[in-house]
């Protein structure tokens, strides 16, 4: 039986009786999303874990601390989800325990893009925190390279489409690169640039209005004047860009 981990979002897990019940343990929750997301991909050192979670311990009670989270995880999610290599290493054993971020990072290699954005539900790990510092700076670093994944690939489909004719799909792909943008402004000027010259006008004065009450809403501030020129020339009808 198969574990199904969902981390794009508001995290899930499913597959085994009860293997929901592990967000009620939010740091062994937290080593297992580690364990099955960290790079490079495979066997991880127990050390790094438990400097990872639990730094403030001793190095006998943080290496007890860990067998005591793995032994719960295997507990919960079958003896053959965990594997071990000798003493001082640990994974996820991918054949039982499978990830939303895995199947998100391969499609992206393999080019799939439209596979790789179905899978990017939301941010990594979306509202989750646990009581590790280490835990949350590695996350938050994650995060922001996945949200840059999915981000170029919306803009790559985007542009794809528009070279080969289809404004409609080119369209829509720019409009998820807009709203995976966030504070990059100068993507958000090349979708409004490219919805335009799709005809969609409405949706890049959208995608700009949407914009600018983020930067209002988050930083209290407005967009740079030569976004404001270039949506000024959208409005018109003028030449933008």
């Amino acid at each position: 039986m198969t574990v199904e981990l969902r981390l794009f979002g508001s995290p899930a897990v499913a597959g085994r009786p009860g293997a929901e019940d592990l967000l009620s343990r939010p740091k062994r929750f937290a080593v297992l999303a580690w364990l099955a997301c960290a790079q490079p991909t495979g066997f991880q050192r127990r050390d790094r874990a438990i400097g990872m979670f639990w730094p403030e311990h001793r190095e006998a009670a943080a290496r007890n601390a860990l067998r005591q989270a793995l032994h719960h995880l295997r507990g919960v999610l079958g003896a053959d989800a965990i594997q071990t290599r000798g003493d001082d290493e640990v994974s996820v054993n991918p054949d039982v325990v499978h990830t939303d971020v895995a199947q998100f990072r391969e499609a992206v290699a393999q080019g799939r893009l439209a596979r790789a954005l179905e899978l990017y539900r939301g941010d990594l790990l979306d509202g989750f925190h646990v009581r590790s510092d280490g835990f949350e700076r590695w996350a938050a670093e994650e995060r922001d390279r996945l949200h840059e994944l999915a981000a170029t690939g919306a803009w790559t489909l985007a542009e794809r489409y528009e070279t080969g004719g289809d404004p409609t799909s080119a369209s829509r792909w720019a409009r998820r690169a807009a709203r995976l943008a966030r504070t990059d402004e100068r993507r958000v000027r090349r979708v409004i640039q490219l919805l335009y010259r799709a005809g969609d006008r409405a949706g890049a004065v959208k995608v700009y209005e949407e914009f600018a009450e983020y930067l209002r809403r988050e930083f209290g501030v407005a967009p740079a004047d030569e976004t404001t020129r270039l949506v000024a020339a959208v409005r018109e009808g003028r030449p933008a860009g």
